[in-house]
């Protein structure tokens, strides 16, 4: 999380548009913390997209939709079910270009359900950091943070060691492999002196 990932989809899906190629751009419905329609970075770039529930719902815009798309982007790729990686490697393999997402790792520094997967069927993969909010090196890891957020799910039924908790700075914070912990854990405050 905050290393960039959906302003650099939003960058290359706008220069597809920039050169007039049809593009769609799909995001999981659960991914509502700042709109439920756009993709939003967290510096508040913008685009248009087509909220989905699932992979079948992708599937079901290719059979409903025309004209077909040159491009597609695919933001928070880890909250969708493991067939997205067939269905991405379909498209690749009809001349689509496919821009994806996603975490690799989950909050316990763990590989993130399909996205091993996908990033083995990539052609290209760029991993971007953010920055440890405990030292300030270069960040590969999502902390889970405060115990609270586990209070924030909708669904109270939900058990607390949930892989998916969407959030963002309330829920989370980015830290190096050094600073995270496999847990939950506090935030980082900062004091000035």
């Amino acid at each position: 999380m905050f290393s960039g990932k959906t302003e650099e989809l939003i960058r290359r899906v706008k220069r597809a548009q920039i050169a007039r190629r049809v593009v769609w751009v799909f995001k999981p419905a659960i991914d509502d913390r700042y709109d439920a329609i756009q993709i939003v970075s967290h510096s508040a770039q913008r685009l248009e997209s087509i909220p989905v529930k699932t992979t079948a719902d992708i599937e079901a815009h290719f059979e409903t939709v025309r004209p077909r798309p040159e491009v597609v982007g695919i933001d928070e790729a880890q909250f969708f079910d493991e067939r997205l990686v067939d269905v991405v490697e379909r498209m690749a393999e009809a001349g689509i270009r496919v821009v994806v997402a996603g975490l690799d790792l989950d909050y316990l520094g763990q590989p993130f359900g399909h996205m091993p997967a996908l990033l083995s069927v990539a052609e290209l993969v760029t991993k971007q950091s953010a920055v440890c909010m405990s030292c300030g090196a270069p960040a590969s890891r999502s902390q889970r943070v405060h115990p609270r957020a586990f209070a924030l799910f909708k669904d109270k039924d939900r058990p607390a060691d949930e892989q998916v908790l969407v959030g963002a700075g309330d829920h989370y914070e980015a830290r190096c492999r050094r600073c995270f912990v496999r847990a939950v854990d506090t935030p980082t405050t900062f004091t000035v002196s």
